[in-house]
């Protein structure tokens, strides 16, 4: 099972910016922020399907922010007293879709498109901590958060002044540069040393 039940999941675009090149996008003045639904949510080892009416769905692993307690409009020094704790996320996507639609809400919101897990680490550095993607045992993605255009802290301070988040809703705070396609029959895997490896097979 996933680890938590997030009332949603807040995704934050653009926080790398070797990404942003790849993807040929421009760093925003502020934070992106997109929804992915609680209906997306799977644990490890379980499946994510490719959707019929995709023809590019890509991996993106990111550090998962899990919030502890009831949050509005919290400041950024105080932002960290907010976190339960850390864990893995795979913001998967339908990159066709993604370009097509312009805004983000089809292309990331399919049932199985947020893997999460293994665990809540409660005790990590998240300025400071590693974060990888292998496909088939091949890395394709490595960084440090320590590259991250908005820290933690920034992103749960700016995200609590727009929505109220909740215990156990999960802030997935963007992805390295190395971004790429599932193919069925793929096993994708996202590792932070700390949290450990989340790993899901990949269907039709």
């Amino acid at each position: 099972l996933a680890p938590c039940e997030p009332t949603k999941i807040v995704a934050v675009g653009i926080n790398y910016a070797p990404h942003a090149k790849e993807l040929d996008f421009q760093i925003p003045p502020e934070p992106l922020i997109f929804l992915k639904p609680p209906s997306a949510v799977i644990g490890p080892g379980e499946p994510i399907d490719l959707p019929a009416m995709s023809s590019q769905v890509d991996y993106e692993g990111e550090l998962g922010v899990v919030i502890g307690r009831r949050t509005r409009n919290i400041s950024r020094a105080e932002a960290l007293s907010a976190v339960f704790g850390y864990t893995c996320c795979n913001d998967v996507t339908a990159r066709d879709l993604q370009k097509k639609d312009v805004q983000f809400t089809r292309s990331k919101s399919f049932d199985t498109f947020a893997p999460i897990g293994p665990c809540i680490e409660t005790e990590l550095d998240p300025e400071n901590v590693e974060v990888t993607s292998s496909v088939n045992g091949a890395l394709r993605q490595q960084a440090n958060t320590a590259s991250m255009i908005r820290k933690v802290a920034e992103l749960i301070s700016f995200i609590s002044a727009v929505m109220t988040l909740m215990p156990g809703d999960v802030i997935a705070t963007g992805t390295p540069a190395g971004v790429g396609q599932l193919h069925t029959g793929d096993t994708v895997s996202v590792a932070i040393g700390p949290v450990g490896t989340l790993t899901n097979p990949v269907r039709a």
